[in-house]
């Protein structure tokens, strides 16, 4: 993806409207969606809250949630079917993040922001009716790696607490060293020159080997939360999942692993078209929910 055609896409905003909503799923009916503030690493970024009705007295569990997008593209809008549904059948205020993109903000600008602003949640938990001592972070690839990473960070920066790292076929290898890179060069939805590409426009030439922006390459994997890793079939980074759930699991953190059969990279953002996404949002919410009580 060349510099000219990121640009179009990066401006193109896609909103919702029938059409879109056929394709990559409308909101979730029962919740409440407010357009917020949170803490960057640098100045404020905006974030959507999303609130389910009638879920009884008490505070409930905290997501917060990274969208995905190859670090370059992707918006709050294209995250409203996945929280929606996750803040309905937990029930959890779920708040997603929209951090700055590259190649404008190069790594490790997301990684900050994405951790600046789960500082800044955890602390004002009670304002959002959520309880901090059950918090969880969730990302879809690009989010996936965000998710995984504040994970790392929060255990070597002395909190917040994560009590759940959800991973959506995240990517954790920027190195490229996966096998599934060669299988799945010319997988729908997302090739081997998209990772390519969306890998060197985040790092412009940085170490991809940083533990920040390689979860993978970390020297110490112990002490992380608990974890689900799902991962697609036909996608060049599925390798960058088992890889990672099988050093989670060395290190001693519980972690379920599932492989969606026949599914392409990004299933969960094509929930009307991919048969599997149903199910993996069931168990995404199962597991969740088993974790943060």
């Amino acid at each position: 993806m060349d510099d000219t055609r990121l640009a179009r896409v990066q401006q193109h905003h896609v909103g919702h409207n029938p059409l879109t909503d056929l394709v990559f799923g409308s909101v979730a009916g029962g919740v409440e969606l407010a357009d917020e503030t949170v803490a960057g690493a640098e100045g404020p970024l905006p974030v959507r809250v999303y609130r389910p009705h009638g879920a009884g007295a008490g505070p409930l569990p905290l997501v917060v949630n990274f969208h995905g997008g190859g670090w370059t593209i992707g918006s709050l809008d294209s995250a409203d079917w996945l929280c929606s549904n996750v803040a309905v059948a937990l029930p959890a205020v779920v708040v997603s993040v929209d951090y700055r993109l590259a190649p404008e903000h190069r790594w490790p600008v997301a990684a900050e922001d994405c951790y600046a602003a789960l500082v800044d949640l955890a602390g004002r938990a009670g304002e959002l009716g959520a309880d901090p001592s059950r918090l969880a972070v969730m990302g879809d690839s690009a989010g996936g790696n965000l998710a995984a990473v504040v994970s790392l960070m929060s255990r070597d920066r002395s909190g917040p607490v994560i009590g759940f790292q959800a991973l959506l076929y995240p990517a954790t290898d920027l190195g490229l060293g996966s096998p599934s890179i060669e299988e799945n060069a010319h997988a729908p939805i997302l090739t081997r020159d998209d990772v390519v590409a969306f890998r060197d426009h985040y790092l412009g030439g940085q170490d991809p080997h940083q533990p920040y922006a390689s979860p993978l390459h970390a020297p110490d994997h112990r002490g992380l939360p608990p974890a689900l890793v799902q991962v697609a079939e036909h996608d060049p980074i599925r390798d960058d999942g088992l890889r990672y759930a099988d050093t989670l699991r060395a290190a001693g953190v519980p972690v379920r692993t599932t492989q969606y059969v026949g599914m392409p990279h990004g299933y969960l953002s094509f929930p009307r078209l991919c048969r599997s996404a149903p199910q993996a949002l069931a168990e995404l919410c199962h597991e969740m929910g088993a974790a943060l009580g």
